[in-house]
């Protein structure tokens, strides 16, 4: 505890000014999408297709398309993520070679997105063949995503008690018993942290799906994972620099903004609301 009233109101401060900067940054931007939006955005807008070069009609499509490649990279960067901070946490001997693993895997969270996205281009396109499809990008992003799903739920096992532990194997609970009942239990609020981190950021990439298979118009929606796809985030990065009549599709573009910060908002929410839960189940 901090003894000195002075410093102790300084560290108050700055801790406030912080929050305070924060919270009027994010309200700002918000603020700027939806003022520019009102016009554009509506329930036509997203329910409808694109039509008339991409300057009329709404961003059903390419919102599909945004899911479908998230719930890839998602399916794919989830559960090898957990299994890895499990055997790092749990398994693996403190060694030279595990801590080169560890010290490897944060350097990757650190890497930028568009080198993940040469190697999607010459791994799932070229070497496996998947061609330019929301498979590859799926899978490029759930490969961006793996670090920092890997690192916040090693992080979150740690903090796990080891009284916990030991108390379970006093009970005559088997080494999985006491990781699936009270080990994963207990991180479980900080595990699904890094998840909503993760997946967050892979929905908003534009440089890796940009070499692994995002169209600019699609005129058939299609599920079909070796098919190209429409995304929000490219689709936001041309009508904001690429398109013919950029001041007249002004109003799509932060339309096309509010609605991936909703879609972004809405992820947040749903994981937020598991994590509570977790936590109620906990005390209870």
């Amino acid at each position: 505890m901090l003894k000195n009233p002075i410093i102790k109101a300084l560290v108050y401060f700055l801790l406030f000014s912080s929050i305070a900067f924060i919270a009027i940054f994010l309200v700002t931007i918000t603020a700027i999408l939806v003022k520019n939006s009102i016009g554009t955005i509506n329930l036509g807008f997203i329910l409808n297709a694109p039509k008339n070069g991409m300057s009329e009609g709404g961003i059903f499509p390419i919102i599909i398309g945004t899911i479908l490649v998230t719930m890839v990279s998602a399916l794919m960067a989830i559960p090898l993520g957990i299994f890895s901070a499990i055997y790092l946490c749990e398994y693996a001997k403190d060694s030279y070679y595990t801590n080169l693993i560890r010290i490897s895997i944060r350097n990757l969270a650190a890497v930028p997105s568009i080198v993940y996205g040469l190697f999607g281009l010459a791994i799932f396109v070229k070497s496996l063949q998947f061609g330019t499809s929301a498979l590859s990008a799926g899978l490029t992003l759930g490969i961006l995503t793996l670090p920092t799903i890997i690192t916040t739920s090693e992080e979150a096992l740690k903090t796990v008690p080891s009284a916990l532990k030991q108390a379970g194997y006093s009970l005559g609970l088997t080494e999985w018993q006491v990781l699936t009942k009270t080990t994963l239990p207990v991180a479980m609020p900080g595990i699904l942290t890094g998840i909503i981190l993760g997946v967050s950021r892979a929905m908003g990439e534009t440089a890796p799906i940009l070499f692994t298979g995002v169209a600019f118009y699609i005129p058939n929606l299609s599920l079909n994972l070796n098919n190209q796809f429409m995304a929000l985030p490219y689709h936001l990065y041309i009508m904001s620099t690429q398109h013919h009549d950029i001041d007249g599709v002004r109003g799509i573009a932060y339309s096309t903004a509010s609605v991936l910060l909703i879609l972004t908002l809405l992820l947040n929410i749903i994981s937020s609301s598991l994590r509570m839960k977790f936590r109620k189940d906990l005390k209870k």
